[in-house]
């Protein structure tokens, strides 16, 4: 039976990545385990994608999470048991949630799992900001040399 905390189902083939993004994330970046160090690091800011495990009992040690990302806009996923996300940070032990702080070499990995848990792709957000920002540039350029034409005459 699902747990109340799991929002959403994980597809094998993205917990497969999530466990990759997780490995890569604690060899060249900052990640922080277990639930009260997750819940610090999301009130922070801090935390850039956070993994949850389905199977943690009693389920009221990480039924904030989940509301807390959404609520800071920070991405989440799920792991199916305690014992997978420990394992993908390199630890014996079970691990009921991590924080991923700097991506490191993880970057590119978490951008693919975000886009197919959240149904955007990456590469859209990214195109959609760009020509705003150019245009920002671009109008003060254009008032700047009218001004100056206006004060000469």
């Amino acid at each position: 039976m699902a747990k109340s905390y799991v929002k959403f189902e994980v597809q094998k083939d993205v917990a497969a990545k999530i466990t990759e993004a997780l490995r890569l994330a604690k060899q060249s970046g900052t990640v922080r385990k277990g639930a009260n160090e997750v819940t610090k690091s999301v009130e922070r800011g801090l935390a850039s994608f956070v993994v949850i495990a389905e199977d943690v009992e009693p389920e009221e040690v990480v039924v904030h999470i989940p509301t807390l990302c959404e609520q800071r806009k920070i991405s989440y996923g799920y792991l199916p048991t305690k014992l997978e996300v420990g394992k993908a940070i390199g630890i014996n032990v079970p691990c009921a949630a991590v924080a991923i702080e700097k991506k490191g070499e993880a970057e590119q990995i978490i951008k693919e799992v975000v886009s197919k848990l959240t149904g955007k792709a990456p590469e859209a957000e990214a195109k959609s900001d760009a020509p705003a920002q150019k245009k920002e540039k671009a109008a003060p350029k254009q008032a700047k040399p009218a001004e100056g034409a206006a004060e000469k005459k």
